[in-house]
């Protein structure tokens, strides 16, 4: 059942969450449907998981998920017994130097989306509606599970393909006017594709929205709804693409989400009285958030205190506990439509303190 017709309630989210992980738990610590990794850690730890991870708050007896165990482990070493020997997917994450992070996949993408696909609204994202994505395509999830999002809802997808690896070296090497040729070659693209197909739905990142809004109206051009993600989104931003590049004619939907997570949802008709400060909620029980303090991570921050984001994942496909992801934000209050703790107002990890590269994704 959808989070947008579910009845549940915060003790209710608690109860079903902490089932969720009991089962998760179950099956990838278990000889008969585990992983190898995830076995062999066991066997090193000295402890089950099993026996002594009841509810969420026992996850804190895990160590933080390291990133270099998706770009060291060879990916066959994630692959749960369970799974039949299905053949899987490989998605990358990162990769900007060096061997990218990589996660298998099965019908995780195709969930996780259904899931988010749920809760869009029918009237600025039309049933049978075609899409289009501009965005990193390749080895990412990404290009897959907008794609099962526009058939889920009825709908096919067009793709204009984007490498914000490249993009995010040109930054680094500052070639600015390599990254605006860059820019324009794949806004280019758009144009074309939106002026002579019918599309209503769109997704891409912030700044590819903006600079398309520098070359056609997009509401103008038939697009009704605009789900986007990708970089961090500060309330002013919000405002100028809802309002300046949508014209408030199509609906801005914000998410934070990735190879590893799925996608965590906002509230996006509650975007201007919030004053475009936007929150987002974890697609519990498959994933939780969690806002710790920085230096003492087994603590949860206060509500309304900035903290770093720490992901965990629970899927039969994938278990990651305690992730520290590069972003920080602030904790939220749950939501009627969410009844679980979101977070609010994302932002790269240490970005008062440090110069972050963020590119055009």
């Amino acid at each position: 059942m959808s989070s947008a017709t579910s009845p549940l309630t915060p003790a209710s989210a608690t109860e079903q969450l902490d089932a969720h992980l009991r089962e998760i738990i179950d099956w990838h610590f278990s000889p008969e449907t585990g992983c190898p990794f995830w076995l062999d850690w066991k066997a090193k730890a000295g402890w089950d998981p099993r026996k002594e991870i009841k509810t969420h708050h026992d996850l804190v007896r895990f160590d933080h998920f390291q990133d270099e165990w998706l770009r060291d482990e060879k990916n066959e070493r994630f692959v749960p017994k369970g799974m039949g020997g299905r053949p899987f997917n490989v998605f990358e994450t990162g990769g900007t130097t060096g061997l990218p992070k990589q996660r298998v996949g099965w019908d995780d993408y195709k969930h996780d989306y259904e899931q988010f696909g749920d809760n869009l609204s029918d009237e600025f994202f039309p049933r049978g509606s075609n899409w289009i994505m501009v965005g990193p395509t390749g080895p990412r999830r990404l290009r897959l599970a907008v794609e099962h999002l526009a058939n889920y809802r009825g709908g096919s997808c067009y793709h204009v393909d984007l490498d914000p690896r490249w993009v995010k070296r040109l930054i680094a090497r500052k070639q600015y006017d390599e990254v605006e040729r860059y820019q324009a070659h794949v806004i280019s693209q758009a144009v074309e594709i939106i002026k002579h197909r019918d599309i209503a739905c769109i997704f891409t990142t912030p700044k590819l929205l903006a600079s398309l809004g520098e070359r056609i109206s997009v509401p103008g051009q038939g697009i009704k709804g605009c789900f986007c993600g990708g970089t961090s989104m500060t309330p002013e931003y919000v405002k100028f693409l809802q309002v300046e590049v949508l014209e408030n004619k199509a609906q801005f939907v914000p998410t934070y989400g990735n190879t590893l997570m799925g996608l965590a949802m906002s509230v996006p008709e509650e975007l201007a009285q919030n004053n475009y400060s936007v929150t987002y909620w974890a697609p519990q029980p498959r994933a939780i958030l969690r806002i710790v303090d920085p230096d003492k991570t087994e603590k949860t921050m206060e509500y309304g205190q900035y903290g770093r984001v720490e992901l965990t994942t629970l899927t039969k496909e994938f278990f990651m506990p305690r992730f520290l992801e590069r972003d920080e934000a602030i904790r939220r209050h749950p939501h009627p439509k969410f009844p679980w703790d979101g977070v609010g107002d994302v932002r790269p990890f240490g970005f008062l303190e440090n110069k972050i590269i963020e590119g055009v994704y």
